[in-house]
């Protein structure tokens, strides 16, 4: 199991002896997911807290009419999984999909519990990693409120440079909140300037 990046991605906020580091790491189980494959279901109790070594995964919301509203994309070094089910034990209202091969790292809710028992300092990771999710999650719902649908697309462009080559238009609309033919019109827009 590779956990560099996983430790990268601590050691950027918090500095770490090499016991910590090591415990930390056995915290986490390693998997392959393929593509299409399912990580998180609705109606399941969430299991894991994610990590994207590798790949991609998809977090996403189907309404009763059968349609899928993507809340998130996580790309290697991001985190993901339906944190309200992974903390409360409830049934998840969200599904995570792999969207090409992808290895994660999976931490428990008892395991989190016993780093952060075992190893205080790990709370102030946990709560920069929480306050930039919340940070990003607000950024996001202004953008769809207020930014013209380009605006939201050419920002999804900077933000996610390699997603558009194996993720379906209908989940890269589904995200900017428009419809897969207004995004093939802002697309032949942008291609012809």
């Amino acid at each position: 199991m590779n956990t560099r990046l996983l430790v990268d991605t601590v050691t950027r906020h918090i500095a770490l002896t090499t016991e910590e580091e090591k415990f930390f790491a056995g915290c986490f189980l390693p998997r392959n997911v393929r593509p299409n494959e399912l990580l998180e279901k609705p109606g399941e109790p969430t299991q894991f807290f994610m990590f994207v070594n590798t790949g991609a995964l998809m977090t996403y919301y189907t309404d009763a009419d059968g349609h899928d509203h993507v809340m998130q994309f996580a790309m290697p070094g991001w985190w993901t999984g339906d944190l309200s089910s992974i903390m409360k034990g409830t049934e998840s209202l969200f599904s995570t999909r792999a969207l090409a091969e992808s290895e994660v790292l999976l931490i428990t809710h008892s395991s989190l519990d016993q780093l952060l028992e075992k190893y205080p300092r790990f709370e102030r990771f946990y709560r920069i990693l929480f306050q930039n999710s919340l940070i990003t999650q607000q950024g996001r719902i202004l953008q769809n409120l207020s930014a013209p649908a380009e605006e939201r697309y050419l920002n999804f462009t900077k933000k996610y440079p390699t997603l558009e080559q194996f993720v379906p238009q209908k989940y890269i609309a589904s995200y900017l909140g428009i419809t897969p033919e207004f995004l093939s019109k802002i697309r032949r827009k942008l291609m012809e300037r």
